[in-house]
């Protein structure tokens, strides 16, 4: 049922009708990055229920969930282990803090368990409530590593255009998205921009390889660093992937030559893994993918897959040496770092992954298989390049194929083919006229057959549209 035309709807849950439920939620809750007034005259999509890879709303319609809710169920829904685990904890001790010197301990056993699974040189974490605000940590503890050093004027942090990494104030200023800065007077003092490492937009125009292009890409940062001064830029931060961003896979060359110029200027490298971190891309890590050692990694979502809320900061040894050996107090924290429940499901999350052997299953059978899906898509009409890592996936939707020319933007393509998804029982989300997927990592190949399939359908109704409006030449 198309979402733009809500039924009354059974009145199953709860004994609300669709249109009760939507009557509600207009009338009470502010949606994140949403115009509250066009959401309250065409009404939400009401979720009630979900298993596996399915969602099933108000309506009884059921979903393909190709976005894993939002980058973070991985092992799935109805996993009953993280339901037990948080029984369990809400029993015994639903909640303490981990200020006065106290800890707790599903607190204790997720630090352990994270430093088994991360790459060796990352052995403490600090934990927050989301990935937002572990960005948000990121900048405070940076800039005291280097405050313990005697180099207190290193405060400026480089970050990317068209990045994501949070919408709270530090969060929003470290990403580099136009339309969020335009807000709340962003970016904060001391982070500054470089553009993003985007083959198809800035290295296909010049005839660049994409190879060869990583390599342009990377020196941007260096171009940086010498403007600003070497001894005043504090870190560098990235996301493996660029996820909000449209899923923008960078250049095997890249990554590799960021850490060079980041270790050449003795700069901090963090890698924000929120969204890649936790088997999304075939490796517990995104940058053990991308082939990069960071010094910090952002962690949140696919902790605890997206059960309950957790995030932290995975710290590597040379910044937590300076931390714990050169004493004084980090004043810094959360009511909620490292709650007990939510660090207990995290737990019980991480073994799953284990068990289930998810890491593997992304790298060895539905990653590549996604990948060659993803070629077969390539040859829509309407798609101008297709990129897979892991489990993640964008099409670039364009006019003219053979060109490369992009829709204008005022047709809103990318819309126009979600429409179509929501329509017809897919959750496939749009950035632009790039058009993105990212699903839960117990999906099976019989699953990804489902998921293209209404992906092509899609897309061809997207066409048909395309072609009544005379917006392509095809």
């Amino acid at each position: 049922m198309n979402n733009d035309t809500p039924s009354e709807g059974s009145t199953g849950w709860h004994g609300r009708s669709t249109r009760q439920w939507q009557a509600a939620d207009a009338a009470h809750f502010l949606h994140p990055f949403t115009d509250f007034q066009a959401l309250a005259r065409k009404g939400s999509r009401v979720i009630t229920s979900a298993d596996n890879i399915w969602l099933q709303d108000s309506d009884g319609q059921r979903i393909l969930d190709g976005m894993s809710g939002l980058w973070c169920v991985n092992v799935g829904y109805g996993q009953q282990v993280l339901v037990d685990a948080a029984a369990h904890q809400m029993r015994e001790l639903p909640f303490y803090n981990a200020f006065f010197q106290t800890a707790t301990p599903p607190a204790i056993e997720l630090a352990e368990l994270l430093a088994e699974v991360s790459p060796p040189p990352f052995r403490h974490v600090f934990f927050t409530g989301s990935g937002s605000e572990g960005n948000d940590t990121v900048v405070r503890m940076v800039r005291r590593y280097w405050d313990l050093l005697g180099q207190p004027q290193r405060q400026v942090i480089i970050s990317r255009v068209n990045a994501y990494h949070g919408s709270t104030m530090a969060g929003a200023s470290l990403g580099g998205m136009s339309g969020m800065h335009a807000q709340g007077g962003l970016p904060i003092p001391g982070i500054v921009h470089i553009q993003q490492p985007y083959w198809w937009e800035h290295g296909r125009p010049r005839g660049l390889s994409r190879e060869e292009f990583g390599l342009v890409a990377a020196r941007w940062l260096e171009d940086k660093i010498e403007e600003i001064g070497a001894d005043k830029v504090a870190a560098f931060i990235g996301e493996p992937v660029q996820g909000a961003g449209g899923v923008i896979v960078p250049p095997s060359t890249y990554w590799p030559e960021i850490e060079r110029i980041c270790r050449r200027h003795g700069i901090l490298l963090v890698s924000d893994e929120v969204i890649c971190g936790f088997g999304r891309t075939g490796q517990w890590f995104g940058c053990e993918t991308l082939g990069f050692q960071p010094d910090l990694m952002t962690f949140a979502k696919g902790v605890t897959s997206g059960y309950v809320p957790l995030g932290g900061v995975l710290v590597g040894d040379r910044v937590a040496q300076a931390l714990i050996e050169r004493g004084g107090e980090f004043a810094h924290g959360y009511t909620y770092s490292g709650h007990p429940v939510a660090c207990a499901v995290g737990v019980a999350n991480i073994r799953l992954i284990r068990e289930l052997g998810l890491v593997e299953h992304v790298r060895n059978d539905v990653g590549p298989y996604l990948a060659l899906a993803f070629e077969d898509l390539a040859s829509h009409p309407l798609v101008g390049e297709a990129q897979t890592c892991g489990l993640m996936g964008a099409l670039l939707l364009v006019k003219d194929k053979h060109t490369g020319q992009p829709f204008p933007p005022d047709l809103e393509v990318g819309l126009v083919c979600r429409g179509h998804c929501f329509a017809n029982g897919l959750v496939m989300r749009a950035v632009g006229d790039r058009m993105i997927i990212a699903p839960p990592l117990v999906i099976t190949r019989a699953q990804i057959d489902e998921l293209v399939a209404l992906v092509r359908r899609c897309l061809d109704l997207t066409l048909a549209d395309a072609r009544r409006g005379g917006w392509v030449l095809v």
